[in-house]
């Protein structure tokens, strides 16, 4: 009885699948077609598809191992071999083509993919090695023949495309803005202070404004989505990677500030707002959200910031607080913000507080006889008035009723009144003149209060005399009608 050699031992118990074949027969084919001028073995194969099945019919496998046996499902060596054909599959001679060119091309190795199907039919993504040993009699007699099931790694590869394509897909298409940062440098230059001693970072930003600039440059953008270079105006990533400066620059450097000091203090994620700009100069209002993804939170490389324009929100605020507080009709501020301002200088001055008490002379009139459109318009003139009257002074002014106006002057002294008094009825007479048709006429009363304790009572006196005032234009304008009667 012979012994199985060492060879025999590791090829049968070795944990891939092995094949042991005879290619001689093969070799001596090709010999054959050389010598009758065949050069092109591809042309050759598919002039006659019976050569193919000749090459086939030539390589013969002499042994397999136990893994090949478990890797097709074959209950033994003979249960394999008599069932090739229906484990190598319908197209089961075509396969042989790229191994045919290559050993005709003289390759003693090769590497391939293709398709088995083991003995219960289980479908098989196959890695293919050939490696013709050397050393032997007759040429190719002996060929060693690996096959690698790669069915569960190609499947578990495809998944991982799908996810990966899936995953830039929605960052790609993403309704915000999206930036992958890399911080690292930037929290190397932190590190670097931490070590030189500095324990309050916010005192060291103030005193070295610079290193807000330094990590700003430090910063590397790794990767942007489509909606951050349509909102920030740019035509493609070079376009906006190599024009940062312009957007981010004046007040995000004091935001940056702010997040360095919250990532000193450990808080690698972060929500702001912050202001930037698009390349074409315009302001936009960001909610920004900043987070050091996990498992980089140890040097900061990989940072997701995400980017939502909330200029429009922000300009609807502005204008929301803006009706809050002014006067739709005449552009002036309102009774809510006139009072709110009285109790803010009666709490905090700054003192004498001059007042001027107003009102339109002759609107109910104009309103009965013309319409409430004309009224408006003599109130929208008024407003012209009182706003070019009041150009460069840090003053209040406010329509408070229907045609009732006050100006609170905070630091101004009776005499700041009567000129400025004087100046609204120069500007009126201006006006009048430009606009024909409908004069308008003030009734205006002016006092001035030393502290909180006289405001009152500077309150009263401003509306006694702007109705003193009132009284004397009606009384006039009495007089005139009769006397041209």
């Amino acid at each position: 009885m012979e012994h199985p050699t060492n060879f025999e031992l590791l090829f049968d118990a070795a944990p891939v699948s092995l094949w042991l074949e005879d290619y001689s027969a093969l070799h001596a084919l090709f010999a054959q077609w050389r010598a009758q001028g065949v050069s092109d073995l591809h042309t050759h194969l598919h002039e006659d598809p019976d050569r193919l099945a000749q090459c086939a019919a030539r390589m013969h496998v002499l042994r397999v191992n136990r893994h090949a046996l478990a890797t097709y499902a074959a209950a033994n060596q003979a249960d394999l071999l008599d069932n090739l054909a229906t484990v190598l599959g319908e197209d089961n001679l075509n396969h042989l083509v790229p191994q045919l060119e290559s050993l005709w091309d003289q390759q003693v190795h090769y590497v391939g993919t293709t398709v088995n199907y083991a003995r219960n039919g289980r479908r098989m993504e196959i890695r293919i090695h050939i490696q013709v040993l050397a050393d032997h009699a007759q040429p190719w007699d002996r060929v060693l023949v690996t096959i690698e099931d790669v069915t569960d790694a190609n499947r578990a590869q495809t998944l991982l495309e799908a996810s990966e394509r899936h995953a830039r897909q929605l960052f790609e298409f993403a309704p915000v803005s999206l930036w992958v940062e890399d911080f690292s440098s930037v929290k190397e230059l932190m590190d670097e202070v931490r070590t030189s001693g500095i324990t309050d970072f916010k005192t060291f930003l103030s005193v070295h404004p610079e290193f807000v600039a330094r990590c700003m440059e430090r910063i590397k953008v790794l990767d942007v989505n489509r909606l951050t270079l349509t909102m920030f105006g740019a035509k493609d990533r070079y376009d906006l990677l190599s024009h940062l400066d312009q957007v981010f620059k004046d007040e995000m450097k004091r935001s940056f500030a702010e997040q360095l000091i919250d990532l000193w203090h450990g808080i690698t994620t972060q929500t702001r707002e912050v202001v930037n700009y698009s390349l074409r100069g315009d302001l936009l209002h960001i909610h920004l959200q900043f987070a050091v993804q996990p498992g980089h939170e140890d040097d900061w490389s990989l940072v997701l910031v995400s980017l939502v324009d909330i200029t429009a929100r922000k300009k609807a605020e502005a204008y929301l607080e803006y009706l809050g507080q002014h006067d739709a009709l005449t552009q002036l501020r309102n009774r809510a913000y006139f009072v709110d301002e009285l109790n803010r200088i009666a709490r905090r001055g700054p003192w004498p507080l001059s007042m001027l008490a107003m009102d339109l002379n002759g609107l109910k009139q104009v309103n009965d006889r013309d319409g409430h459109a004309a009224g408006d318009a003599m109130l929208r003139r008024v407003g012209e008035v009182l706003a070019k009257a009041t150009t460069g002074l840090s003053v209040c002014v406010a329509r408070t009723g229907g045609d009732e106006f006050v100006v609170l002057m905070a630091g101004y002294d009776e005499r700041d009144a009567r000129e400025l008094r004087v100046r609204i009825d120069s500007i009126l007479e201006l006006n009048n003149h430009f606009y024909p048709g409908q004069k308008i006429s003030l009734s205006i009363g002016h006092a001035s209060a030393i502290g909180a304790t006289h405001l009152e009572e500077a309150t009263q006196l401003a509306d006694q005399r702007m109705y003193e005032a009132k009284r004397r234009f009606y009384e006039a304008s009495h007089s005139e009608r009769r006397s041209s009667c």
